[in-house]
């Protein structure tokens, strides 16, 4: 797992990749959500079985700010794209993947904060949503990439051989999103238009719907993306 900052932690896809048999490896960049400066060496992706890129508060493209490893991270999800090794990139990650295969990263026209549904030409994996969403940016996929889910804002995942991005946040529960909201977030809402209180009740009744949602994506992901056999127990088959 590629951890940007603190606060973007894998909280449901984590336990699911767990319920799976996966045993989660941390690659912290950075400690504080106020210095994106990070000399953190990124190791060879074939040591791994699968690589998860998790969001991040700061742009792709943001050189000035991310520029101290943004490049390393770009290489190594090439890398791992030629060594055949599977990546699911979240957000950020979902922007980095799409970057570092020949896609475009810029400025969203339109900001997305909250509980948005998609539009998913392969519903049983991705479903409609609601999804959490909180994003500034957008990516252009690589041309060669499958687009699986968009709505009026932007691309919301895409598929290329191995490798599949969601723009969307499906790992989150609400105490993940109540610690964004509780670093920044309230703040960072209200700027955009968006009633952070409001924010946290919708996702507090949301996440009943997400939790099977998300772990559906995890399961199709690995059985049909990254062509992982994996067996769940009765216990955490549902």
């Amino acid at each position: 797992m590629i951890v940007h900052d603190p606060t973007s932690k894998p909280v449901m896809v984590g336990d699911r990749l767990r319920q799976h048999g996966f045993e989660l490896v941390e690659l912290q960049l950075t400690s504080s959500v106020d210095d994106a400066h990070s000399d953190v060496a990124f190791p060879d992706p074939a040591e791994f079985d699968l690589i998860v890129p998790m969001g991040a508060i700061w742009s792709v493209y943001d050189e000035p700010t991310v520029g101290s490893w943004i490049g390393r991270e770009l290489e190594m999800l090439r890398a791992a794209d030629a060594a055949g090794v599977p990546v699911l990139g979240i957000c950020f990650g979902f922007q980095a993947l799409a970057s570092a295969h020949g896609g475009v990263t810029k400025k969203a026209e339109v900001h997305q904060i909250g509980w948005f549904r998609v539009e998913s030409s392969v519903p049983e994996a991705i479903a409609p949503g609601p999804w959490m969403e909180w994003h500034y940016d957008r990516s252009e996929p690589p041309a060669d990439a499958e687009i699986l889910a968009s709505d009026e804002s932007c691309v919301q995942a895409f598929r290329l051989r191995r490798n599949l991005g969601v723009q969307f946040h499906p790992e989150v529960d609400a105490d993940h999103v109540e610690g964004w909201m509780n670093t920044g977030g309230y703040g960072e809402a209200e700027a955009h238009g968006v009633d952070g209180a409001q924010l946290l009740a919708d996702t507090r009744r949301n996440v009943g719907l997400a939790k099977p949602n998300t772990y559906r994506l995890v399961d199709w992901f690995l059985a049909e993306v990254a062509g992982i056999e994996t067996t769940l127990t009765e216990e955490t088959a549902s």
